[in-house]
């Protein structure tokens, strides 16, 4: 399973984590009779759906993620709920950035790509035979990655143009921290950021029509 980890750890340190490298792809409505016969709707969002195979994928990256971090895993129906959660969210961000329509351009989908076998130790060839050896391919990597230059393009438009910092904030920082002006403006874009991130996660939320079917049987 080298390669999975490989795979899931460099798009986790290189992008906001929104998406499974999986077969599955976005996770547009698509007619019921082009999935697998046991597949099912776990959540509707607005127009979208996100299947259980495409949460199991997610949960099983998040498992392993977690235990790389030798941290405790909740329990499974706790830890289901919370990753079906995020990829709610993520499938709002998406639609709402196709609505806007966004796009990533080749040059900077292949760009990101290559930096993530690089940060890997790795040519683009290897990775794509790493990935391979473990059941995945490149292409799937490439559609995960546009996915989160999307969404990354969405929260800039978003929730970073709406901060804003002043001097007096900058001048505060570094007399109480000691930063440089230049840390003192990176730390309080962060902390601010942040807050904005959340609130408006909060909003497109309550927003959107979301019918969550992981609890029926």
């Amino acid at each position: 399973m080298r390669s999975r980890r490989i795979a899931t750890l460099a798009l986790a340190l290189c992008l906001p984590l929104a998406g499974q490298a999986q077969d599955t792809g976005p996770t547009d409505a698509q007619p019921l009779g082009s999935r697998q016969t046991l597949d099912r709707i776990v959540a509707v969002v607005n127009d979208g759906a996100i299947m259980q195979s495409e949460l199991e994928a997610r949960v099983a990256q998040t498992r392993s993620q977690i235990a790389r971090q030798e941290q405790g895993t909740p329990p499974d129906d706790v830890l289901r709920q919370q990753v079906l959660d995020r990829m709610i969210v993520e499938e709002i961000q998406l639609q709402m950035a196709r609505d806007a329509n966004l796009s990533v351009d080749d040059t900077e989908l292949n760009g990101q790509v290559r930096a993530i076998a690089e940060n890997n130790g790795m040519t683009l060839d290897q990775f794509a035979d790493a990935l391979e050896a473990d059941g995945l391919s490149l292409s799937v990597v490439r559609d995960q990655v546009r996915r989160e230059l999307m969404m990354r393009q969405l929260q800039q438009r978003q929730v970073a143009s709406r901060v804003n910092i002043s001097e007096r904030e900058v001048d505060r920082f570094v007399e109480q921290q000691g930063a440089s002006r230049e840390q003192a403006r990176q730390a309080l874009f962060q902390r601010k950021v942040n807050a904005e991130m959340e609130e408006w996660i909060q909003e497109i939320r309550s927003r959107a029509f979301v019918d969550n079917r992981l609890a029926e049987r």
